[in-house]
């Protein structure tokens, strides 16, 4: 084979080696791209998509609210609600219960009701959405934003509550500054009061969501606790007992 020829033949295998170099390379590439891409979906999807549907503020009765409180500071009982805006019972004590209870005990200066959070307890969402609660309350408004929570409540840490949707909520509330109110969210103002109140919770014997208890509002003495979302009916029962038993 002449000289001309072997440089050809030589030429032809560099270029084809050439060539495959380059395929492994391009297919090593988009293998890396497509990882990458796996990586990086969800929180492009997160970032870019929308809040979602948002279910309205609901109206209910809200009777002389201070903070996470409603009703007279002076009333015989006062019912304390350790709570997660995440827990399903406890969406089911605010659709079922709630509202007569403000009504016929709350409404009519027999009972004032707290509503505490116990914080890190189902999921970071538990947290935030209760950060979010106490930040609305800064203006007057966290029944109003308790009640869109619970509304908008459809399982466990399943994005009902990620912060664009909680600030969302915020402009679903008639008269709430959303700008000031995002301002007091990103500071993280009420990381420690969320935090404390669920210690609070523990220390008092909670051991699920929701608990009821049941205080003599004179000299805060425990009367009862109530484990788990109860019936209007038994709730009513309860509530006139304790009545009772601090003489009204």
């Amino acid at each position: 084979m002449s000289n001309q020829k072997k440089l050809s033949v030589r030429e032809r295998r560099r270029k084809q080696q050439q060539r495959q170099r380059m395929t492994v390379l391009l297919v090593i590439v988009g293998i890396a791209l497509v990882v990458l891409g796996i990586f990086l979906t969800p929180a492009i999807q997160q970032t870019t998509a929308s809040v979602g549907e948002i279910t309205p503020l609901p109206q209910r009765l809200v009777v002389s609210p201070d903070d996470n409180a409603m009703g007279d500071p002076n009333a015989p009982i006062t019912v304390v609600e350790y709570s997660d805006f995440q827990c399903p019972a406890c969406k089911a004590f605010f659709d079922y219960v709630e509202e007569p209870f403000v009504s016929e005990y709350v409404a009519t200066g027999k009972v004032r009701f707290v509503y505490r959070s116990m914080g890190l307890w189902i999921g970071q969402e538990s947290v935030d959405a209760a950060e979010a609660a106490y930040c609305a309350g800064e203006q007057g408004k966290f029944w109003e934003y308790n009640h869109i929570l619970f509304a908008n409540q459809t399982g466990e840490n399943v994005g009902d509550f990620l912060m664009k949707r909680l600030i969302a909520f915020a402009g679903e509330i008639d008269g709430l500054d959303v700008e000031a109110f995002k301002s007091c969210l990103d500071s993280n103002k009420y990381v420690q009061r969320v935090d404390t109140d669920g210690t609070e919770g523990r220390q008092a014997g909670v051991r699920g969501t929701p608990s009821l208890l049941i205080y003599k509002t004179a000299d805060n003495t425990l009367i009862q606790t109530i484990e788990g979302a109860p019936s209007m009916q038994d709730f009513r029962q309860i509530l006139d007992d304790a009545l009772q038993q601090v003489g009204q």
